[in-house]
């Protein structure tokens, strides 16, 4: 059968390169038309477009990228017609998304959706778009399917599938030695993976490096960003970077301060306490306020319905807050303690691994019961 899948962010990439791998075991004839990155193209996929020309996030970069956003679109469209595919897959990436959904809805096109928009969160109106356009919903966190089926949307759990990428943890001293780190107990800074989100977010994080002496924090470098853009902070405060090794550099730390996202998550499900940051603009956050209707902002919080993970938000992430919270979650503290069972919890919640080979069956089933 002939696949075509739309990611557009690295994260997509990864869990549709799983998928294309669950797909292929249980289809030897499988051809991969993509959007997506290098790991769908280690699959087999023939890439479109690489997700790093369509990553356009924040109101006025949208706007600046306008033109290209809809050329991409219409491009889009007339792929689809021209190579016919069995069924259309899509992973998550929305605003390209759902236009796209609708279009392969009126050329008859099979859809399922993989790794659900976060719809619940602002614009619930879009459920009614994905209701009418997409055949099949594929979610990843247990209350997706709750959210879905109110609206009678066909929606399966299929589980998460970071518990699928976890790495396994080597010796701690070898890790340090290889990437030039010493021997203290690490404190992973995660600032984020766009230039003005790391220049915001670690400015904060290093005001208490000089607090933690017994500590050495180390920067997660993100693939997409060079190194030598991180080099003003490492001199500043006399820090590390780890690039490319997030995963790991994580499994070998004793705490983290994380900006909040999927690394929250990614942190938890490693086990590692942590402090979730988040500062944007003044203008960016009093929109966000209005239009986002849900109580927490990190995955692990809203996952377990409750603050598990403590949220510095805008004005409340600075030193003092920091420091205070960072302190709560090293050596053997009562909250460090209360925070790893509840982690325990949350992997419990989300499933038992084996999300790629429950959502190819999914696709399967779907479209044997829709041929």
């Amino acid at each position: 059968m002939k696949y075509y899948i739309i990611t557009g962010e690295a994260s997509g990439d990864l869990h549709a390169a799983n998928l294309m791998k669950a797909i292929k075991l249980q289809d030897a004839h499988a051809e991969f038309r993509v959007w997506g990155g290098d790991l769908m193209e280690k699959q087999g996929a023939e890439i479109v477009r690489h997700y790093r020309d369509l990553a356009f996030m924040g109101f006025v970069e949208v706007l600046f990228n306008l033109r290209t956003i809809l050329s991409n679109i219409t491009f889009c469209k007339q792929d689809l017609l021209t190579w016919e595919p069995d069924v259309l897959i899509l992973v998550d990436y929305p605003g390209f998304n759902l236009r796209i959904a609708k279009f392969a809805h009126q050329h008859k096109f099979k859809v399922v959706y993989y790794i659900s928009p976060q719809v619940w969160a602002w614009k619930k109106s879009r459920v009614h778009e994905i209701k009418k356009h997409v055949g099949k919903m594929l979610v990843i966190l247990p209350f997706e399917k709750d959210f879905y089926s109110k609206y009678k949307v066909d929606v399966e759990f299929v589980g998460h599938p970071l518990l699928d990428a976890l790495p396994v943890k080597s010796n701690d001293l070898e890790f340090k030695k290889q990437n030039g780190l010493s021997e203290k107990p690490i404190v992973a800074l995660l600032p984020g993976s766009r230039k003005q989100e790391i220049n915001k977010m670690l400015s904060i994080m290093l005001t208490i490096v000089p607090d933690f002496p017994d500590y050495q924090f180390v920067i997660a470098g993100a693939p997409s960003i060079d190194n030598e853009y991180y080099q003003p902070f490492v001199q500043k405060q006399n820090v590390n970077l780890v690039a490319n090794k997030t995963h790991q550099l994580l499994m070998h730390s004793e705490a983290a301060l994380v900006t909040s996202g999927t690394a929250t998550l990614e942190t938890a499900l490693l086990e590692i306490p942590e402090v979730v940051c988040y500062k944007g603009s003044a203008i960016s956050y009093q929109i966000a306020k209005r239009i986002v209707d849900i109580p927490f902002i990190s995955l692990v919080n809203l996952i377990m319905d409750k603050e598990v993970v403590k949220e510095l938000i805008q004005n409340d992430l600075n030193y003092m807050n920091l420091k205070r919270e960072l302190k709560k979650i090293l050596a053997d503290s009562p909250k460090r303690s209360q925070m790893l069972h509840e982690f325990a919890e949350l992997k419990n919640k989300l499933g038992t691994g084996g999300a790629s080979t429950k959502a190819a069956q999914e696709i399967a089933n779907y479209l044997k019961m829709n041929s």
